[in-house]
């Protein structure tokens, strides 16, 4: 696949999803006209809504008026663990998404016990995309204060830029906003274990950036990795590494340590296949080597998105909803491949890219086309 974006994520002005916005909320009617790209390369992902502090969904087993307090946060940074061995806690399931919503409202569907049982009933990412200061430490909260035990996922996806000015161009005015906007997020992180999965594309994708925006954008991830550790010293903050499709792991390594990705101050490690579609295997093997590139601490690993890479990717290279895919390996903290930390669904499965529904909206047909792959 010619160098792809598997470009993330974008939502509020650009996908027609519903946003969180800060005072005096509302749908966002913008949505991009969705053209097929000249290269083939896949569409964002379009996350769904964030949660917000009045719609959020308690979990039935622990209530958002009395929260049990978390773990007292601890003043020193945990030691570095193996993490192929450790112990691991189960991700947490939302209770606030536009399948589940699709679930209540279609009990009688023929495609919803599939749907239910192969989409809904398992854990994915939670995006907060939309650029809303007043509101986005409550919204991160209102996450993962319901998580309990559980290890929830977030996605901020609000740097100035992102996209390069495509399907999901948006995000925050500038940097020095950005980087407010990155602390009030982390003020929502709380004492728990939390995954972060750090702006999708925005180190992959940055061609569209002069050298000297490059590097302040990769010194603005650098601050941002510190400032959610600092927050949640369990947080585990992960860098875009893009996926075995695009960049060369060195070259994608080269960008990913001017990011601070090769940190333990600031990183966990890299993220890979966010919104695309190549098989696991693959991408274990690509994550790797960018790892090896990168050096850094020997616990640095990485997170495979595989919410829909289980037939891997079109063999022509169609970025849009294309037919004939399938769901990954279901999302588990205990994938028994070295470095390889987690599987996730960051991009939601079911969400159109924009072909078989909406930008951004869940659409049965194609979830159920999905299941069945």
């Amino acid at each position: 696949m010619v160098a792809a974006a598997s470009v993330v994520a974008a939502v509020g002005t650009v996908t027609g999803m519903v946003s969180a916005l800060d005072e005096g909320g509302g749908k966002d009617q913008a949505r991009p006209k969705v053209t097929k790209s000249p290269t083939l390369e896949p569409l964002p992902a379009v996350p769904t809504p964030s949660a917000t502090k009045t719609s959020a969904k308690p979990s039935p087993t622990k209530s958002s008026a009395s929260p049990k307090p978390g773990p007292k946060p601890s003043t020193q940074r945990p030691k570095k663990t193996n993490r192929a061995t450790a112990p691991a806690a189960s991700l947490y399931r939302h209770g606030d998404s536009q399948v589940l919503e699709w679930v209540r409202a279609n009990r009688s569907d023929p495609r919803r016990p599939l749907i239910e049982s192969r989409i809904a009933a398992h854990p994915a990412a939670v995006w907060f995309a939309d650029y809303a200061p007043g509101t986005i430490t409550s919204r991160v909260r209102a996450v993962t204060s319901n998580a309990g035990s559980r290890v929830p996922v977030v996605v901020p996806y609000a740097i100035p830029d992102r996209d390069c000015g495509g399907a999901s161009q948006g995000g925050a005015p500038d940097l020095a906003a950005y980087d407010a906007w990155i602390g009030k997020f982390a003020a929502g992180l709380g004492s728990g274990e939390v995954i972060v999965i750090l702006e999708p594309d925005a180190i992959a994708l940055s061609e569209c950036l002069s050298a000297r925006e490059r590097t302040a954008r990769y010194a603005s991830l650098a601050r941002a990795g510190r400032t959610l550790k600092a927050a949640n010293p369990r947080a585990r903050v992960y860098y875009d590494a893009g996926h075995s499709g695009w960049n060369a792991a060195a070259k994608q390594a080269g960008r990913l340590r001017a990011a601070g990705a090769a940190s333990s101050a600031s990183s966990d490690g890299v993220f890979t296949n966010v919104s695309n579609f190549h098989r696991t295997d693959a991408e274990a093997a690509y994550a790797r080597q960018v790892l090896a590139a990168l050096g850094g601490p020997a616990g640095l690993g990485a997170v495979i998105d595989t919410s829909r890479n289980g037939n891997g990717a079109p063999a022509d290279g169609e970025w849009c909803d294309p037919d004939g895919r399938g769901l990954g390996p279901s999302p588990t903290l205990r994938t028994g491949q070295a470095r390889i930390d987690a599987y996730l669904w960051v991009k939601l499965p079911g969400e159109s890219d924009g072909c078989k529904g909406a930008p951004g909206t869940f659409t049965p047909g194609y979830a159920y086309d999905l299941a069945r792959g």
